[in-house]
């Protein structure tokens, strides 16, 4: 092995858009900075997020759009580094973009524009990037970590995990930044798969029997777990259920829990009763086609067993379809796990890091940021501004 001839002022454990970003604001403020993944290249979950487009930010971003232990935590980072800073950087190097929904910005070319410039800004502070070389050891001792990695042994006063969560293994993705904070005696808040599809019981009498013959069906709905609530597009599988409104939710279902699904968000109370008077002799599998696709309407007037015309049913019979259908319950018995989910929830605990800094209190040189940290955002861009605040705001403090 060989050992770096000058120590670095400071090693970047992760090639991602928190790493990358990190060690671009260090090494421009006249840091000497080398960053290592295992990776065979710089940016690998980047390139394949947002369909290839990479949706880089959100234009809502706001620490509520956050989850985590303390959501006080987020705040200083994303203060201070704002989605129109990082959209400033994306314009300088004249990559063209455009907004979809929800302030969700994409590139209008390729997500590989986004590693090129974020690469480009590396290189501006001479940043050294080794990929496919998985760090074999790390030691700290008398002020100076010494991370071995390939044939190589770097040594520097700072450290920075920035080595993500263990979605999308498929990606190489690891738990390695938890075993990392552990042995300098950080907490890890317990990980657990998040904007992720559930998975529904196949049993003859539960709602998965139902709805998996459903599976391609989409529909615009507001899905519920606990106090969040998400208006977008749910999807039905031959699993579960999927789509952004439930991936959404996802984030904040735990086991044992239910998920609450208005399929008729746009319905006003009371709409069934006029529907019996303005057209008495439809069917409610008539009726609910008129606001839903066609087979999900089928399935649910089946399952609600309200047969014959509308003039024949009692409005407490209808009244109670209205509320079942704006609250309908699934009891998801799992999910489809981090080899599908896009994040991690939960991670690096926030109590022992610096707000300001993400540096480790206890712990001098020390710096956990991105994914690995228990801050994990919506979807929509939102996890990515969080890599690019909480990697700046480590980067202006090394």
């Amino acid at each position: 092995m060989t050992t770096a001839p000058a120590p670095y002022d400071a090693i970047v454990l992760g090639a991602g858009g928190a790493g990358l970003m990190c060690a671009a604001i260090a090494a421009q403020r006249g840091r000497r900075v080398l960053v290592i993944d295992h990776a065979d290249e710089a940016g690998k979950k980047i390139l394949i997020s947002g369909g290839g487009r990479c949706n880089f930010t959100n234009l809502h971003t706001a620490p509520d759009r956050y989850l985590s232990a303390n959501p006080h935590f987020a705040k200083s980072a994303l203060g201070r580094y704002r989605p129109e800073d990082f959209i400033a950087m994306v314009d300088a190097h004249g990559i063209a973009w455009h907004e979809k929904t929800l302030g969700q910005l994409f590139c209008d070319g390729s997500a590989r524009q986004i590693v090129a410039m974020l690469i480009d800004e590396c290189a501006r502070g001479d940043v050294t990037i080794r990929c496919g070389a998985a760090f074999d050891a790390i030691d700290h001792a008398d002020g100076r970590f010494t991370v071995a990695h390939g044939r190589h042994v770097a040594q520097a006063p700072a450290l920075v995990i920035a080595t993500g969560g263990p979605s999308i293994p498929k990606m190489g993705a690891t738990g390695i930044a938890y075993d990392i904070a552990r042995r300098f005696g950080l907490k890890v808040v317990e990980p657990r798969p998040a904007l992720v599809p559930l998975t529904l019981s196949g049993a003859k009498d539960g709602e998965g029997a139902l709805f998996q013959s459903l599976s391609g069906v989409a529909s615009e709905v507001v899905a519920s777990a606990g106090k969040a609530r998400f208006r977008e597009a749910a999807l039905f599988t031959h699993r579960g259920l999927s789509g952004p409104a439930i991936l959404q939710a996802s984030s904040y279902w735990r086991h044992g829990e239910t998920i609450g699904i208005d399929f008729v968000p746009e319905q006003p109370a009371g709409w069934l009763r006029d529907a019996k008077r303005a057209r008495p002799r439809a069917a409610l599998r008539s009726v609910l086609g008129a606001v839903l696709p066609d087979r999900l309407a089928e399935a649910l007037a089946e399952r609600m067993a309200l047969a014959g015309e509308l003039a024949n049913l009692p409005d407490r019979a209808l009244e109670a379809a209205e509320r079942r259908l704006a609250d309908w319950r699934f009891a998801p018995d799992g999910t489809e796990g981090f080899a599908k989910a896009e994040v991690t929830v939960g991670g690096i605990a926030t109590a022992g890091l610096s707000s300001q800094t993400m540096a480790a209190r206890a712990v001098p040189g020390l710096y956990a940021i991105g994914e690995a940290v228990d801050v994990t955002g919506w979807l929509g861009g939102y996890n990515f501004q969080w890599a690019w605040a909480s990697g700046w705001a480590a980067g202006q403090a090394l």
